[in-house]
């Protein structure tokens, strides 16, 4: 008997990105704000500060959903920055959104949010600045047709706005690289003897950078680069009710991406978002002390965590998820390989969890055993 094949995959299918930049997926939202801006804008920005506030932290009454769940003061703040010639850096706990707030930053002054050097210990000036088609060099010298632009590089050329995520996990050297272009605003390329040996810098660049604080002492940045930036620090989200609305709304935009049709039910998002604020915290909702986790429990990690609940329960069970999902679910994205966490957890569900009221709690705790190493 022969084995009918499953048919191979049509090749030709439109297939979507995971996650598309934010001017893609606010398109109509900048296109309504930059069609009713009339007041007047920073020499090269798309839109007005006042046009590009109500873009990140929303507007109800035009529509305008809000992005950012933070200090409208915050966001204020930091585009007034980016309208001077100081650079703009995020700071905070992991997780706290000061990437999705500078690409929304990106996104409302430039119109595009691409311009982007992910930091690390690899990074190299040629990462930021710029690099050859080395066939082309060795055939035809250096040449503009050669030159590969870098983000920094093209953000001068073209006026925009440059990210720089986690820039203090990169070596000394490749940050203080930035000074001069901070500084001067010009960035030079001595391999080009002509006109094109300076790039100057057209009106609307600048530089968002974030750094999160456990990185604090990796490669602590120089006096002269923090000169160059004003700070401004990113709280995790302190309002209970703020944080489960966005939890259910992410958690939910990411589930319908991979396929599930059905959000997470109301009784699992308070398990997951109580457990990962007591267990940040150090405290339980009615104030009583309890051990924190050294692991990092943020808004994130929470969103990270609905996501594989609702995955698990839809694509194993076809369900919307359970309280057991959660615990599955916390060894990976909150214990990772940390063992005293994985304890801390345990320690949760055997005393805190036990003594809350629902038939949701009462199946959190029961579910404790699928903990590894039970």
């Amino acid at each position: 008997m022969s084995k009918t094949k499953p048919a191979p995959p049509d090749s030709d299918a439109p297939r979507k990105v995971q996650r598309p930049p934010a001017e893609e997926l606010y398109e109509e939202e900048l296109a309504k704000l930059r069609a009713t801006d009339n007041q007047p804008r920073p020499p090269g920005w798309q839109l007005s500060l006042q046009a590009a506030r109500r873009f990140v932290v929303g507007d109800a009454a035009s529509g305008i959903k809000q992005k950012f769940v933070g200090q409208p003061a915050l966001v204020e703040r930091a585009l007034v920055t980016l309208a001077t010639n100081r650079g703009l850096m995020l700071v905070g706990e992991p997780g706290t959104a000061k990437s999705l707030l500078s690409e929304l930053l990106a996104a409302a002054v430039s119109g595009s949010s691409t311009l982007t050097i992910q930091g690390g210990a690899s990074v190299t000036e040629d990462h930021i600045k710029y690099s050859w088609n080395y066939a082309l060099l060795v055939a035809e010298g250096p040449s503009l047709r050669a030159l590969v632009p870098a983000p920094i590089y093209r953000g001068m050329a073209e006026g925009k706005l440059v990210r720089f995520e986690e820039i203090t996990r990169c070596p000394l050297e490749v940050q203080d690289s930035l000074l001069s272009m901070l500084s001067d605003r010009v960035l030079a390329v001595p391999e080009l003897a002509d006109e094109h040996g300076m790039v100057f810098a057209r009106e609307g660049f600048n530089v968002v950078a974030t750094a999160n604080t456990r990185d604090r002492g990796v490669n602590e940045m120089s006096a002269a680069l923090k000169r160059r930036f004003n700070f401004e620090t990113v709280f995790p989200i302190p309002d209970y009710e703020t944080e489960l609305e966005l939890v259910r709304g992410e958690s939910a935009r990411l589930l319908e991406g991979s396929g599930v049709p059905h959000a997470l039910q109301p009784d699992v998002l308070e398990v997951l978002v109580t457990t990962f604020r007591e267990l940040r915290s150090g405290e339980t909702k009615d104030g009583q002390a309890m051990e924190r986790l050294s692991s990092v429990m943020s808004t994130a990690e929470a969103v990270a965590t609905a996501h594989a609940v609702g995955v698990r329960g839809y694509y194993l069970r076809g369900d919307a998820g359970t309280p057991a999902d959660v615990v599955e679910c916390l060894a990976g994205t909150a214990a990772k390989d940390n063992a005293d966490d994985l304890k801390r957890i345990r320690r949760y569900l055997e005393q805190r969890a036990k003594s809350k009221k629902g038939q949701h709690w009462r199946a959190f705790y029961e579910a404790r055993q699928l903990l590894p190493g039970d």
